[in-house]
């Protein structure tokens, strides 16, 4: 049975996925400031942009998904408007309702933004799961460097077999 009171490593564990995270999200905030945009607006464009095909994208919902006010949400609308990186439409279904979608300008530069993320995502994703598993469960860690050692060998023992014997 597990003991209630956090461990030393415990906290080790999770301030280093903290940390992960924070290093991400940091990268995120750079790069969108570097392309004239507020880290914020940046994440509404993707918001936007990334919900499922089933939900349409109106204020209510670009506020919950970035866990902001209405209000908010209406004046970060505002802003990407007046910059043309956002458009509001009323609904056809129900003209109470405003629809946000993204011009040509917002998809590029979402797009622009995006392909980095990406990349960084994917320098990251050792780190990021090390320290996820690490948080959920610090022993997993040893684990994980076992894996990481066995399937090295396994790479190694695969290549070895692979290998043609020389024609004398």
């Amino acid at each position: 049975m597990k003991s209630s009171t956090p461990r030393a490593v415990d906290y080790q564990a999770l301030a280093d996925f903290r940390y992960e995270i924070r290093r991400f999200l940091n990268f995120s905030e750079r790069l969108a400031h570097a392309a004239g945009v507020e880290p914020q607006q940046h994440q509404a464009l993707l918001a936007i942009k990334g919900l499922p095909a089933h939900r349409v994208a109106t204020i209510g919902v670009l506020a919950e998904r970035l866990l902001i006010q209405h209000h908010s949400a209406v004046e970060l609308v505002n802003r990407l408007e007046a910059k043309g990186l956002l458009r509001r439409t009323r609904s056809v279904a129900d003209r109470r309702e405003v629809v946000l979608t993204l011009p040509r300008r917002g998809e590029a530069l979402l797009k622009r933004l995006t392909r980095p993320h990406h990349a960084e995502l994917q320098s990251a994703r050792p780190k990021l799961l090390d320290a996820l598993a690490a948080a959920i469960d610090p022993h997993t860690i040893v684990v994980r460097e076992s894996r990481s050692a066995w399937h090295k060998t396994q790479n190694r023992t695969r290549r070895t077999r692979n290998k043609r014997p020389k024609h004398q």
